[in-house]
């Protein structure tokens, strides 16, 4: 008698294992990075005395493109976050183009960041570390969710600790002078923006929360109450930060810090503490390093199940429940990318694509229907502008290579479609 075949295998799936408060240390652990020990200078240098403003303009932007981020990933709970929502609202095209801006910028950002971690723990030997970082977060990545989010708790905690001893020594310290909160002539528009552009991205990790709708329970209801309780914190910590450092150094010497944290906690009178904030800058590039890899490893994923990558990247782990073939080639390439060269100084392109990204999502967000849990049309549009506006607001190199990494995405696509003989979109 003729054995009957067995039945195909259901496919693995990802596990649902985060709640509300394991979303929001993601996303903190995503924008409580090592850019608030090194972002406050530059924005110093473009805004002056008008620093605050710019960090103000760019939490309103944060919340535009935070509030359509949770309003389509209640919509659409599966991992991608961006790619999804372009896909299934503008069309294939502007998906494909806001995952390539993500995972193209972001991998850069990785290899970026892995070397931050190896310049603060031995310089001497900064690759070596980075490779090392790289191959340890990958493995706790791999190894599940939930130890992924457990290590996430731990660093946060230790940043916010770092930063609340910063806090809390300067403003108790006699080198501060109120008067130097005034805005004085040396504020612009110009700076303001290029300023809200440069500290946009101190924000942008919230989207790591939605790239995992596949991996929170009750998407529907966790993303959208993760993403703000997570944005309003980290605005909370940067202004406290951003304020101490004012207070203490002013603008101008804030503006030319080469480490404004360490310089400001010494001003203070506690050079003793700057040990701790060299740590405290180490463990936050690992806490973003950790985030960056989560995020880019799903977007992958998402496009892998589209075809737009090779399709053997979507495979889910039976026993892990994670992309684990994803993640392996994410970490490999950052991996190599940090072992043979420096992208510090090289990737202005991550900023505007980032902010390409987030324009495809407010775009997107002003498609749904008029329903109830909408948020205005005035959000969206907001989103949508300010996007614009900081992307073309950032340094001049920064905005031809970002718009050189765009246009090289949309003519890949446009070679694909050429090569599977369908129409372009």
């Amino acid at each position: 008698m003729p054995k009957r075949p067995r039945p195909a295998a259901a496919p693995v799936e990802l596990a649902r294992s985060l709640g509300v408060p394991d979303a929001v240390v993601v996303g903190l652990g995503s924008m409580i990075g090592a850019g608030v020990f090194a972002a406050l200078a530059p924005a110093a240098r473009a805004a002056g005395s008008a620093l605050l403003a710019g960090l103000a303009l760019a939490a309103v932007v944060a919340y535009c493109n935070a509030t359509s981020s949770a309003r389509l990933a209640a919509r659409y709970p599966v991992s991608g976050g961006t790619y999804v929502y372009g896909r299934e609202r503008l069309g294939e095209f502007w998906g494909y183009l806001a995952g390539w801006c993500f995972v193209v910028g972001k991998t850069a950002s990785c290899a970026a960041m892995a070397l931050t971690v190896g310049a603060y723990v031995r310089p001497a030997q900064a690759h070596l570390v980075a490779i090392a970082a790289v191959v340890t977060l990958t493995a706790v990545n791999y190894a599940g969710m939930r130890k992924t989010a457990w290590l996430t708790r731990v660093l946060v905690a230790f940043v916010l600790l770092v930063l609340a001893a910063v806090v809390s020594t300067s403003l108790a310290s006699g080198a501060v002078e109120a008067s130097r909160l005034d805005v004085g002539a040396d504020a612009s528009w110009s700076g303001v923006l290029q300023a809200g552009g440069l500290l946009f991205f101190a924000f942008a990790g919230y989207a790591r929360i939605a790239t995992l709708g596949d991996e929170v329970r009750d998407p529907a209801r966790t993303i959208p109450r993760a993403i703000p309780v997570a944005l309003a914190i980290t605005l909370v910590v940067y202004a406290l930060v951003a304020v101490s450092g004012l207070l203490v150094l002013g603008p101008d010497r804030l503006g030319a810090a080469v480490a404004p944290l360490s310089d400001v906690v010494r001003e203070a009178g506690a050079g003793w503490l700057v040990p701790v904030v060299r740590l405290g800058a180490a463990v936050a590039a690992l806490g973003s390093l950790l985030a960056l890899i989560l995020g880019v490893s799903r977007t992958t994923l998402a496009m892998a199940r589209d075809g737009h990558l090779p399709r053997r990247l979507a495979a889910v782990h039976p026993r892990s429940r994670v992309p684990h073939r994803a993640e392996l080639v994410v970490g490999a390439v950052v991996a190599v990318l940090a072992a043979v060269t420096d992208v510090r100084g090289a990737i202005g392109f991550s900023s505007f694509g980032v902010l390409v990204y987030y324009a495809v999502a407010n775009a997107s967000a002003l498609t749904l229907p008029p329903r109830k849990w909408r948020p205005a049309r005035v959000v969206p549009v907001a989103g949508l502008l300010g996007c614009l506006v900081l992307a073309f607001a950032l340094p001049a190199g920064s905005v031809i290579a970002g718009a050189s990494v765009v246009a090289a995405g949309a003519v890949v696509y446009a070679v694909r479609r050429v090569l599977r003989g369908a129409p372009s979109a």
